[in-house]
């Protein structure tokens, strides 16, 4: 599934589950491990893993490959790495308390000359 249509896709299957606040940052040629990070909310740990799992198994039956999921027992803080593409979804205070987002948008806005050498 070409990379436009595959975000495209999982932005609809989390809004499906009602996730709330969704970013995307295109960290493409930023980062070794991956090239789109989504980050989204939900309102309980109960809310996310049922966001989580609605993820995973649509991914599935549109055969993509899920390498890595981690996070889901607790419902706090889940990761689900889809190779170029990887989600988090998170509780609104551990979001908040991480500063995930100027974190993502720090390396969405680094320069390559500003590479560690």
């Amino acid at each position: 599934m070409e990379n436009k249509i595959k975000l495209e896709a999982i932005l609809s299957w989390l809004t499906d589950k009602k996730a709330e606040n969704i970013r995307v940052y295109d960290v493409e040629n930023k980062t070794d491990y991956t090239d789109v990070i989504v980050v989204c909310e939900g309102s309980a740990d109960v809310h996310n893993k049922a966001i989580a799992n609605h993820l995973i198994d649509m991914a599935k039956e549109n055969q993509l490959h899920v390498l890595s999921k981690e996070g889901i027992d607790f419902g706090q803080w889940i990761l689900i790495d889809i190779g170029d593409l990887v989600v988090h979804i998170f509780l609104p205070q551990t979001r908040d308390y991480y500063k995930i987002d100027e974190l993502f948008t720090k390396v969405k806005n680094r320069l390559p000359e500003e590479d560690i050498k």
